[in-house]
Formats: structure tokens, sequence, C-alpha cells
């Protein structure tokens, strides 16, 4: 008798010899002979006349591999938060930041959905069918529209899971088809079949802080009143608590997404009232204070200049009293709100460290899914349903009544527009808009005590959210996986960054990548830009998810008649000249490469709000209407 018990593999069962027994199951023979074309052993008629082989069923993460924390923040814009110049207080991230690494050249994909799906499958979101989103409403009968992540593009949960670590997610998900979110499921796409062994949050795009549509691995469970950013982190820590309990010292991933700070802006009335008085000047002020701040971190160019105040918006000497009194205390309410989510990080950090784990815990935090939210009107609102009112008068008049309950487990608040280009600061418009930097930059924290020698480092090396996928594995010393449980992988679109760590002047790596929301998009390639608004009917149609389009007004070939801009990011980091006039033979060769780009990456046909909204209503007519009502 012979055996090979020294042979171990790392994959799962059914990775065995890149999927060779995948026909025949894990282990399991096609025939009896000599030595099967699946099976590494051999198999006789007798114990005696065959030859063992233990398949690792159990995989072990490499020697000394590192916990991994992803943090994502949702609708915070670049200047916002205290690490990054911003006037509302985060000591957490500016703790992990001054320990750690700043990126400040890295990109979202300017909405949610996008983002997280590149996120997870270091891929583009197109590639992975998440151009719009699961919800009916924004997606459409094509590949890259469905809203169906498919299993050839693996997560990182789903790697990390099958290399020895066990895997949770809290908070938002966000990616799970609209028809798929009852407690019958299925399940595929919910986060436990996309390798989460654990998961505690909600499934769509947004939610009531109080009242969460909640659900626990695969059923819906009752709130508990509490405020969402608390339950959350509590059940991040007992994930932990209870696995290392069990396998002390075994890795884990953790991937932490609060629903903060999209709206609806609820926090409790002690953070919301650290700001009063805080934001009275305003914020043109508030955008002048922040640039400063940022010059004086490092963070941008010492010679930086503001953009122009975007010509929809009031200039904050033009508002009278009454209003200057209801728009500040939205945004005071908004600082506390992710001063309250700082806080909450930091509970988990905190507990890490308590732990003995921090030291061995890499911590990537992407401030930021997107710019800030555009969602809010011009107004801000106190309730959900007021950017339905007739006028801007009754909005306001329904504000003003009720500005003591701005923040409050009642109310439903986004705050004015004018806030979100100050909390983008130092850049030009907002979240959706996949043209600018204002809807597609947002900050990246690394801290990893054991792998990052310099710390409290500014790093200006481009990124995106499909890198950090490759950057974690590269980290911890795993391949991505030609086959995840049967299933041939798409590749990784990703560069991992971790050649930056510890080098600040290396050059980037990643020099290419495309962006597309609705129509806006852009193309990037080397330090130049191309990109376009896409406002068919020259209206920002993108500023309500419920804006109806007017189909009357829409000409059938605004794609080709779209107006492109030039910019030189290496000049001109926060686009202030557009040098499409002076550059056409430039702008003409990106733009070819955005159609290749969107070929290549399964985009089109691209679609915009109008196409959209066209789809919905063809699929409600044909009654394939989906939707059904979470339980």
């Amino acid at each position: 008798m012979k055996t090979d018990t020294g042979t171990m593999l790392k994959s799962s069962c059914c990775g065995l010899l890149a999927g060779s027994l995948l026909a025949t199951g894990c282990g399991q023979p096609a025939h009896h002979g000599a030595k099967s074309s699946g099976f590494p052993g051999k198999i006789g008629k007798t114990y005696d006349s065959s030859e063992e082989y233990f398949v690792q069923h159990h995989p072990q993460a490499p020697q000394g591999a590192p916990n991994v924390v992803w943090v994502l923040l949702d609708d915070v814009g670049f200047g916002a938060s205290s690490a990054f110049g911003g006037l509302a207080h985060t000591p957490v991230l500016d703790s992990l930041a001054n320990h750690g690494l700043r990126y400040t050249n890295f990109h979202t994909c300017a909405i949610s959905a996008p983002t997280r799906a590149s996120l997870l499958t270091g891929r583009n979101s197109s590639s992975v069918h998440m151009a719009g989103f699961g919800h009916e409403i924004l997606s459409a009968g094509f590949p890259s529209w469905d809203g169906h992540i498919p299993a050839s593009a693996g997560t990182i949960a789903e790697i990390l899971r099958d290399n020895g670590y066990n895997t949770f997610a809290v908070g938002k998900y966000g990616l799970t088809p609209d028809a798929d979110i009852t407690n019958a499921g299925p399940f595929d796409r919910w986060p436990s079949g996309k390798g989460f062994e654990h998961f505690f949050g909600f499934l769509g795009s947004m939610c009531d802080q109080y009242k969460p549509p909640l659900v626990e691995d695969n059923a819906y469970v009752t709130p508990s009143g509490r405020h969402l950013s608390e339950q959350i982190t509590d059940k991040a820590i007992s994930f932990i608590a209870r696995q290392q309990k069990a396998a002390p010292g075994k890795p884990f991933f953790l991937y932490y997404s609060p629903a903060a700070t999209h709206s609806p802006h609820q926090v409790e009335k002690e953070w919301r009232d650290k700001y009063k008085g805080k934001f009275d000047e305003g914020w043109d002020v508030y955008r002048e204070k922040v640039i400063e701040r940022q010059k004086q971190l490092g963070l941008i160019p010492a010679n930086a200049q503001l953009p122009p105040r975007e010509p929809r918006l009031e200039a904050w000497s033009d508002i009278d009293p009454q209003r200057k009194a209801l728009f500040a205390r939205f945004f005071e309410n908004y600082a506390g709100y992710l001063e309250y989510t700082d806080y909450e990080i930091g509970r988990l950090v905190a507990y890490l460290k308590e732990a003995n784990l921090l030291e061995n815990t890499v911590i990537f935090v992407v401030v930021g899914d997107n710019g800030a939210s555009k969602e809010g009107f011009y107004d801000g609102q106190v309730f959900e349903k007021l950017g339905a009112l007739s006028s801007r008068d009754s909005i306001l008049a329904v504000n003003l009544k009720h500005i003591d309950l701005i923040g409050a487990p009642q109310s439903h608040v986004n705050y004015p527009l004018g806030w979100a280009q100050a909390a983008n600061t130092p850049f030009r418009l907002w979240k959706q808009d996949a043209h600018s930097e204002g809807g597609t930059r947002n900050p990246l924290i690394v801290y990893y005590p054991k792998g990052i020698r310099e710390k409290g480092g500014i790093r200006a090396q481009y990124g995106h959210v499909v890198d950090l996928l490759p950057t974690t594995t590269e980290l911890i010393g795993i391949s991505q996986p030609e086959y995840i449980r049967g299933v041939k992988q798409d590749p990784i679109h990703g560069t991992s960054f971790l050649y930056s760590f510890n080098d600040e002047k290396a050059a980037s790596k990643h020099t290419l990548q495309h962006f597309y929301v609705f129509g806006a998009r852009s193309l990037y390639k080397d330090g130049w830009k191309a990109a376009t608004a896409h406002r068919p009917d020259n209206v920002d149609n993108a500023s309500s998810l419920s804006a109806t389009p007017n189909f009357a007004k829409v000409d059938p070939q605004r794609f080709e008649k779209d107006v492109w801009e030039l910019y030189n990011l290496n000049e001109d980091f926060n686009e202030l000249n557009n040098l499409a006039e002076q550059h056409p033979e430039k702008l003409e060769e990106l733009k070819k490469l955005f159609d290749e780009q969107a070929k290549k990456y399964h985009l089109e046909p691209l679609l915009d709000w109008y196409d959209l909204q066209k789809s919905f209503e063809h699929r409600v007519k044909a009654g394939r209407s989906f939707w059904k009502k979470a339980e």
C-alpha cells in the first residue's frame, strides 16, 4: 500500500488541479483503473492495490497572513472628512491615515452599485452586469445592464474564503437584484452567495438608520431601534470574537460598509448639536477654508485654485437669513453624522487593538463610493418626498416648518446642492457625474503596521476601486484562482498598487480607465482625460432618481452630439482648463479609446435616464416587471 499524505492542496476541494475534478465531483473518480484522469491517486480493487490522496478540505491561509478589513463609506465627498482637509471631525480616520498612507488620486465609479461591484470583483462594473443597478428602474435587458453579477466574476470574499479566511460583511450590500430580495430568495446573489459566510445589514441602496430592512445571513430580522451603524459595529465585533474563540489566529476578512453617509442623514442630537454655529459662514467660505487645509496637509498642489461656484448655485451672501439658518443646520447635521460614523469605525479599531489583532490587520478605507450627493436638490429635504413638490417655495416651506426635525429618526434628510460642491472641495461637480473628478475621485486610506514603513505618507499614484482586490491578494501572497467552486473565472481588470506602499515616487501602473454613469462618461489615459456631461435636453436629469424624462425633448442622436472636454490632469488636477480646442487630435484619440473600452468591457449599449425609463415602461407593458416587496 502506498500513501501520499504530504501532498495537500491549498485550494478548496473543487479547485483540484485547476478544475480537473469538475466533471466528476470532488474526489469522485470517473472510473476504476490505474490512475483516473480526475483523481491524483490510484483506485484499485482493494485497499492494498490502491494509492490514497488526501484532499485539504480546510484550506490554510499563508503563514502569517494578515487579517483584512475593507471599509467603504457612502456618499462622502473628497473635502468632507478632516483626514482630507474637511471640517467634519474624523479623529479615527485621521489616526489611521497618520499611521498609514493617504492616497489622493484614487477613483470610484461615481455611483454606488457600479463602485461596489467593481470593488468586490476587481472588474469593471459593466463586465459584471452592473453598469446600472440591481434595481428594476435602473436596469435593462442587456448583459451589462441586467444587475446580475455572474459566478464567473468571483468576489474577494470568495477568493479569501477558499484560501483559509473566514469572511464577514456588515452594512450596505446594494448588489442584490430586486427580484431576489424576499425571504424566498434565491440567495445566490445575496452576500452569502458571493462568498460571505456571515452578513448583517441591508440588501438595497439606502435605508432608514433606525428602521432598516435588516437581514442577518439569509433571513430578514427585526431592527432593534438603535442606529444602524451601532448595530453593524456590534455585529462585526461579535463575528470576529466568535471566530477567534473557535480558531485563534485564523485570519478573517471583514467588509464594513455602513449606510452612512448616504441619505437619510439621521443621527442622535448630541452629534448634530456638536456643530451648532460652525457653518454659519456658508458653503463659499467652507470651500476656501478646506482648500487651504488641503494645501497645508500636502494633499493638493500648493498653487491649487478653487473651481468657480457652479452657475446653478447661489452665492451664500445672496441668501436670506432664514434660509441661511436652515441650510447651515443641514450641514451641521451632516457633519455630526459623519463624525458619528467615524466613532463607530473607532469602536471596531479599538476592539481589534484590545484583542491583539490590529498589528497584523491591513485596513483599507475608501472614503466614499462616489462624490458628495446632489440628490438633496437646491434646498435640501427634511422628508423623503419633497423633491416631488411643485416648487422650491413649497419645499422651503416644509423644510423651514420642520427645521428642528433635521436628523431626527422621523426625518429623511439630505443637504442642499451647495453643500455637495463644498464637500467635494477641491473638485467640480458631485455624485453621478462620471465625467468629473468630483464624481469619481475619493480618498483612500491604507493602514498596515507590519507592511508600511512610512507613517503618514501621501501617495499620488492613480488608482481605482478595481485595484483593491489584486492589491489584497498580492499582499497576502495568493494568486487569482482559475476556478471558484467549479466556475471558470473571468480575468481581473484591476492593478495591484502594493508597489507604492513603500515607494512614494513609483510610477503609476494603472494608466487607463473609463467611467460611465447614465450617459455621462470619461476616459483617463496617462494623465489626460476626455469627458462629456451628456445632458441631452440641457437639464441635469441625474439630480433626482425620481426625475421623469420628457421624451419629446430628447434627440435620438444625442450621444453623437455630446460636447466633449479635454484636461491634462498632470498639470490641472481639478479640471479648470478645458484644452479641447487646443488639442483636438488628443481629444479624438481619447474618444476613440473610450469606444474601444466600451466594447472591450461590454458597456454597450450606452444607456441614459431616458433609455432606462423606456426599458422600464416596456417591461411593465409586457408584464415583465419583476419587483417584489422585501419581507
